[in-house]
């Protein structure tokens, strides 16, 4: 039986080939003859409470001069695809949110999301990482400007990052005595106004800002370590970090050890969790990347293993 696959990502056109982890699923999945459907997030729609989507019959390949074809698109309703993949970006914002609801009804009619909706709603990358406070730094998510400082005068070397951001934008790491602190949570909170998170500084970020990815619940055996670059604080590739793979330490198999049940509760297939030294600081469900790197450097197929994981999933459900 085929199975027919749908994603809703950003632009096609626009992705990095060399390091888009989306594409490394799209292969994976057509690597096994199942039928893919291209979508937009504004190519998502609900009629009369039926969802619905305008998408497009989709090829890849590995080529870097031309990695897509797309055939001409058509409205169908989105329970009529085994699974789709929600590969959309963040911002999370109040679209990203009508997008899972219009996805969660093809969720009820018996479509795997992968990640399941209301997961992605709940499970904020900054916060969920509180969930687990014996893996995690000292930290803290206020809007109060004075109950922030003071956690900068106890721990000294701290950073603040709002909670809806993603590769490293608006981060800031304010040493002891740094004069500029109060601006600083002035405009991250806006004044007092807006929730952030405040976490004690990590030294070995020096040494990489560990990317592990989770399938089901189990850590693939090697990470992604992003390296900033000199002087900086943030190893995001997006930020300029160097990617360096590398296997799991001890610690890192403990942390993925205390969240993966509760990722695989939740239905989140495919998770990333940010470990930086011996500190979980970030759990990132949306889209998580890093696939191609890690792959590269260990000769892995973790697109492969990701729609290993799907197929079982749909033939548990009856969907294969």
């Amino acid at each position: 039986m085929t199975i027919n696959v749908g994603v809703v990502m950003d632009p096609i056109a626009d992705l990095n080939y060399k390091k888009d982890t989306t594409l490394a699923m799209l292969w994976a999945a057509q690597a096994r003859d199942w039928h893919l459907h291209y979508m937009e997030q504004g190519d998502l729609y609900l009629d009369q409470g039926v969802a619905m989507a305008s998408m497009s019959p989709l090829t890849v390949f590995h080529d870097p001069d031309g990695w897509y074809d797309l055939k001409a698109a058509g409205d169908r309703p989105l329970a009529e695809l085994d699974v789709v993949l929600m590969r959309k970006d963040p911002p999370f914002d109040n679209e990203y949110i009508y997008t899972t609801y219009i996805l969660e009804e093809a969720e009820r009619q018996g479509t795997l999301i992968v990640n399941r909706c209301q997961s992605l709603r709940d499970c904020n990358e900054k916060v969920f990482a509180t969930h687990f406070p014996e893996c995690c730094p000292p930290v803290l998510v206020s809007a109060d400007m004075e109950r922030l400082k003071a956690f900068h005068r106890q721990h000294e070397d701290a950073i603040f990052k709002p909670l809806d951001g993603m590769g490293g934008d608006a981060i800031f790491r304010v040493k002891p005595g740094d004069p500029n602190v109060s601006v600083i949570l002035e405009m991250l909170t806006l004044h007092g106004r807006q929730t952030i998170m405040a976490q004690q500084f990590i030294p070995e970020i020096e040494n990489g800002d560990k990317r592990i990815l989770m399938i089901n619940g189990e850590p693939i055996p090697y990470c992604l370590a992003r390296v900033p670059l000199v002087g900086e604080t943030r190893g995001n590739l997006a930020a300029g970090g160097t990617g360096v793979p590398q296997p799991l330490t001890d610690r890192d198999r403990w942390i993925a050890e205390q969240v993966g049940p509760s990722l695989k509760e939740k239905g989140m297939l495919f998770a990333g969790l940010d470990v930086i030294g011996d500190y979980l600081t970030e759990i990132n469900v949306t889209s998580p990347t890093c696939v191609r790197e890690i792959d590269a450097g260990y000769d892995l197929d973790i697109g492969g293993q990701l729609m290993d994981c799907i197929e079982q999933q749909l033939k548990e459900r009856g969907r294969t």
